[in-house]
């Protein structure tokens, strides 16, 4: 980089040029030291929004987020580590119930995972609302819940891709969130350093997601995909609905009971097949069987047993938590106030919009508006209709649990304003819509 300023490498991108794998070297490395200042990075990052990255471009700016701080390392771990990450939304208690069936099922599942932000629930403030739950383990005690049972969920420490966190920082106050190669970058930052194997990825599309258009979610999932595969990771994307809640509940202590649900052979449907679907895929990266469905048999039939169910119970108790909610879900966090809310009018449920859902949580205080802002565990709401159902006027369609009266009102407008009932009929959302690898591009997916 000699005679060169940074300058010159925004006029480069602005200009749409190609970034060399030297240049975005020198980028991040001086993002971390600080010897690049915000505002240059910030002026960088607006390039790339308008300009874009190309495939190579984006996968050596992954490697250098993932190379910025700590690489996990995973060799102590017994057989094929396997990694699933979602590209967030509402409702989206996926990975709690997965990791339960897929370790019970002979998988190996190492989970490091994030706390939410805006209208995204986090795994790790869910698991917090365990009694006792240690999601801070040492390196040595996670890799000895997971050689044991097979699983196990940690917070990310601080030092696992470092550069991503100022990247982020700056992208939220640059407005410069929703950019593929930005977001690729990101996630695929993360889990490079996560160690893992096989890296399977929930990536959403809708209203309560990053991407609200199915051809950009495609995009994000290929983009990513690639990155993986780049990088010698076995990558495999689901793209999946969210237009609507995913489960049924939206809250941190709500959430770990209807994940209890889902392990007992219960909870929502949508829910479930978006676990199942990510569970499938593990099982066969993981060699344990070749076909999808051996391994949907395997994992109904983990549940049905309760094996999936006793687990979760052996994972919440080597992380020091009390199973004793599994039973008894009273145990967890409690909302002072529960209000029902009734349909205004009879009809279909035509839509309900998964943002306006989850942004109305997060006034209850299940969610964040900042990284420094700190939630009720207790507070958020459960559904009980979704898009396609029939209601009756003055029928249940939720139930609000919150602090206050006044909260638990507001609330009620809120979801009131989400769900729209109409007088004609609409088909249910498609859960699943494509499956992206390497070897097989975008295929529709089609249940068995």
């Amino acid at each position: 980089m000699v005679n060169r300023n940074f300058a010159e490498l925004i006029q480069q991108k602005k200009s749409a040029g190609e970034l060399s794998e030297e240049d975005i070297s020198w980028w991040i490395d001086g993002l971390v030291s600080g010897s690049i200042p915000d505002y240059q990075t910030s002026a960088m990052l607006m390039a790339i929004y308008f300009k874009g990255m190309n495939a190579h471009e984006t996968s050596w700016l992954t490697h250098c987020v993932s190379t910025s701080g700590d690489v996990i390392d995973l060799s102590s771990l017994k057989g094929v580590k396997c990694d699933k990450h979602s590209s967030g939304g509402v409702a989206d208690t996926v990975s709690i119930p997965l990791i339960a069936i897929a370790a019970s099922c002979g998988a190996v599942m190492p989970k490091m995972s994030g706390r939410g932000l805006g209208h995204s629930g986090g795994t790790i403030d869910k698991l917090e609302s365990i009694p006792g739950f240690d999601v801070n383990l040492t390196p040595l005690a996670f890799m000895e819940i997971v050689n044991r049972l097979g699983g196990a969920i940690m917070a990310q420490t601080g030092d696992v891709a470092v550069a991503d966190k100022k990247l982020y920082a700056l992208r939220d106050v640059t407005a410069t969130v929703d950019s593929v190669p930005l977001i690729a970058s990101s996630i695929m930052g993360k889990k490079l350093a996560s160690g893992a194997d096989v890296i399977v990825l929930d990536v959403k599309w809708g209203s309560g997601a990053f991407m609200t258009g199915k051809a950009e979610a495609i995009e994000l999932a290929k983009t990513m995909v690639g990155i993986g595969e780049d990088n010698d990771k076995t990558t495999v994307a689901y793209v999946t609905d969210m237009n609507e809640p995913l489960g049924n509940a939206v809250g941190n202590a709500l959430e770990i009971v209807e994940a209890v649900q889902i392990l007992k052979g219960g909870g929502p449907a949508k829910l479930l097949d978006v676990i199942l679907t990510l569970c499938d895929e593990i099982l066969m990266q993981s060699g344990i069987v070749q076909k999808r469905e051996d391994a949907r048999t395997m994992a109904l039939n983990a549940i049905a047993s309760g094996n999936a169910l006793q687990r979760f119970a052996d994972i919440v108790r080597a992380q020091r938590g009390d199973p004793a909610f599994i039973d008894r879900p009273e145990v967890l966090p409690q909302a002072a106030v529960r209000l029902p809310v009734y349909a205004p009018r009879s009809g279909f449920v035509t839509s309900i919009d998964a943002r306006g859902i989850g942004l109305a949580a997060m006034h209850l205080g299940a969610g964040r508006r900042t990284k420094e802002d700190a939630i009720d565990l207790a507070v958020g709401l459960v559904l009980d209709v979704k898009t396609g159902d029939t209601v009756s006027a003055g029928h249940q369609i939720a139930t609000v649990y919150a602090r206050t009266d006044d909260d638990a009102r507001t609330c009620e407008q809120e979801i009131l304003g989400t769900i729209v009932v109409g007088e004609a009929s609409v088909a249910p959302w498609q859960t699943v819509v494509a499956k992206i690898s390497r070897a097989d591009g975008v295929v529709t997916y089609e249940h068995s």
